[in-house]
C-alpha cells in the first residue's frame, strides 16, 4: 500500500463538503492553532458555532457566498499515511474544477445530504468518477443527525448509489453515515449509529489502495524539449531528449521506437540533473521509472522534437489521426459537428475537427441519447479528425496517453476534457 493517497471531494451545493474537510483536518490535528483561533473569532462574530468550512474556503468570494468555487488543495498526514486532498466545488457551474480535482484521485468522496438523497449533480459526479476510472468512491451520507440517525434513510441512499455505480462501471463504493458538523464517523466512531459496523471515513482512507502502479505499464516517454548545448565544448556533441516518464520504465540498452516517425533505435544513456545549493550537475542513471523527469539519449541521430513519444519497441501504440472519445464539455459555447479546435495530447498540440457527435449521457437514466451538440457539463461521445498523428492509447489502458484537452484556438480557453475510447467502447 502506498503511503501517499490522493483524494477529492464532490457533491451538490450545501451538502457540506467544506465542512467535512474542515472537520477531517481539525480532528486529525492538521490545522494550526492560530488558524483555529481566527475561525473561532469569525464564527463568534457571525453569532454562530465554529464554522469548519472556513478552514478550507480560502477565496473571499467563497466565504461571502458560502460555496466552494476553486479546487482547494490541502496536505495532511496521520501516523499511517500522508494525504493530498482536493476540495472540489459542488455548483454545476464549476464542474470543470471537479474534473480537474478527480483526475488524479485515488479516492473520490461524494457527499449526499441525507435529507435530499441523490440529485442530478450527484449523478454527474458519479459519472465523472466512472469516466476517470477512479479506483474507489466513498459515499458520505452527510447530515445523518438531521434525519434522526435513521438507518433506513442511509440504506436507501446507499442502494440508489450502488445501482448507479453498477451502471457506470464503478467497482468499489463504500457508504458511510456521517455528520460533518457534529463529527459522527468522520474520525471518531459515533455511538448514535450503532447499526453501522463499517469503517469511519479516516479508517477507510488510511487503508485504501491507490491507483495501479503505472511503472508496470509499457514505456511511454513524451518528449518535451531537445537539449543541444553547442556552445559548451564539453557537451558539443550532446543530444538529449527531456521529459517525464509517463508510464513504464526506461533503461540503458532498451530497444525503443520513436513516434510518430516509427524509427527504431536503442537508449544509449539516461541523465538527470542533480541540484544543490551551490551548483547543478548531471548524473547518469541506469534507468528511470514513471513520474521521473529525465533526459534520454538515443543510439542513433533521429529526427526527434517536442511532441515525439519514445515507446517500448515491443508494445508500440502506433499512431492515429482519428479518435473516438468521450468528452466532458466544459464551455458555455455549445460543441457542434464541424467545430475546429486544438487538441492537447501529452506534449503535442494539433488542430482537430469534430466529424461526428455519437450521443450524450442522460443523467436521469444513464442511457445514451441522440445529440446534435453538447452543452455546458454534458458528457458525450465524439469523433475527431486530427491534423497530426498522435501516439495515443485507450484511456482504459493508460490514463495519461489516453487523455487530452480540447482548446479554443482563438482565446486559449479549455473547452473539454477527453478520454480516448477503444473503437468498440461504450459511452461509459
Amino acid at each position: 500500500m502506498s503511503t501517499l493517497l490522493r483524494l477529492a471531494t464532490a457533491g451538490s451545493v450545501d451538502d457540506g463538503k467544506s465542512t467535512l474537510v474542515g472537520r477531517l483536518l481539525h480532528d486529525c490535528k492538521a490545522i494550526l492553532a492560530d488558524q483555529i483561533a481566527h475561525v473561532q473569532t469569525v464564527s463568534e462574530a457571525r453569532g454562530g458555532d465554529f464554522d469548519f468550512a472556513l478552514l478550507t474556503d480560502g477565496l473571499r468570494a467563497e466565504r461571502e457566498q458560502g460555496i466552494t468555487i476553486d479546487v482547494a488543495y490541502r496536505y495532511f498526514a496521520t501516523d499511517k499515511r500522508s494525504f493530498i486532498l482536493a476540495d472540489c466545488p459542488g455548483h454545476v457551474q464549476y464542474t470543470r474544477n471537479t474534473v480537474t480535482g478527480a483526475s488524479t484521485a485515488d479516492v473520490v468522496i461524494i457527499l449526499v445530504d441525507a435529507r435530499h438523497g441523490v440529485l442530478e449533480q450527484t449523478r454527474r459526479h458519479l459519472a465523472v468518477a466512472g469516466l476517470l476510472r477512479v479506483p474507489h468512491v466513498v459515499l458520505a451520507v452527510n447530515k445523518i443527525d438531521l434525519v434522526g440517525y435513521d438507518e433506513a434513510v442511509f440504506k436507501g441512499i446507499g442502494k440508489d448509489v450502488s445501482q448507479l455505480a453498477d451502471q457506470l462501471g464503478i467497482a468499489d463504493v463504500q457508504a458511510i453515515p456521517v455528520s460533518a458538523l457534529v463529527g459522527d464517523n468522520v474520525v471518531e466512531r459515533s455511538p448514535e449509529t450503532a447499526w453501522y459496523d463499517g469503517p469511519t471515513l479516516l479508517e477507510y482512507l488510511e487503508n485504501a489502495t491507490g491507483r495501479d502502479d503505472i511503472s508496470a505499464r509499457p514505456l511511454r516517454f513524451p518528449v518535451q524539449y531537445v537539449i543541444r548545448p553547442q556552445t559548451d565544448d564539453q557537451y558539443r556533441d550532446y543530444r538529449g531528449y527531456t521529459g517525464t516518464v509517463a508510464s513504464g520504465t526506461v533503461s540503458v540498452g532498451d530497444e525503443v521506437i520513436v513516434l510518430p516517425a516509427g524509427r527504431r533505435t536503442s537508449v544509449s544513456g539516461i541523465d538527470r540533473a542533480v541540484i544543490s545549493a551551490t551548483s547543478t550537475a548531471v548524473a547518469e542513471r541506469p534507468s528511470a521509472v514513471a513520474g521521473e523527469a529525465v533526459t534520454v539519449r538515443l543510439a542513433d541521430d533521429l529526427d526527434v522534437a517536442r511532441g515525439s513519444v519514445i515507446v517500448a519497441a515491443d508494445s508500440s501504440p502506433g499512431t492515429r489521426r482519428e479518435l473516438l472519445a468521450t468528452v466532458c464539455w466544459l464551455s458555455d459555447r455549445p460543441l457542434t459537428v464541424g467545430a475546429r479546435l486544438l487538441i492537447k495530447h501529452t506534449t503535442t498540440t494539433a488542430q482537430a475537427i469534430v466529424t461526428k457527435i455519437n450521443g450524450a449521457l442522460d443523467l436521469d437514466t444513464l442511457g445514451v441519447i441522440d445529440a446534435t451538440g453538447l452543452d455546458l457539463n454534458d458528457i458525450g461521445k465524439v469523433q475527431l479528425k486530427i491534423a497530426a498523428p498522435l501516439a495515443a492509447d485507450p484511456y482504459s489502458s493508460n490514463n495519461i496517453t489516453g487523455s487530452f484537452l480540447l482548446i479554443d484556438a482563438h482565446d486559449g480557453w479549455t473547452l473539454a476534457a477527453g478520454m480516448i475510447d477503444d473503437e468498440e467502447g461504450e459511452l461509459l
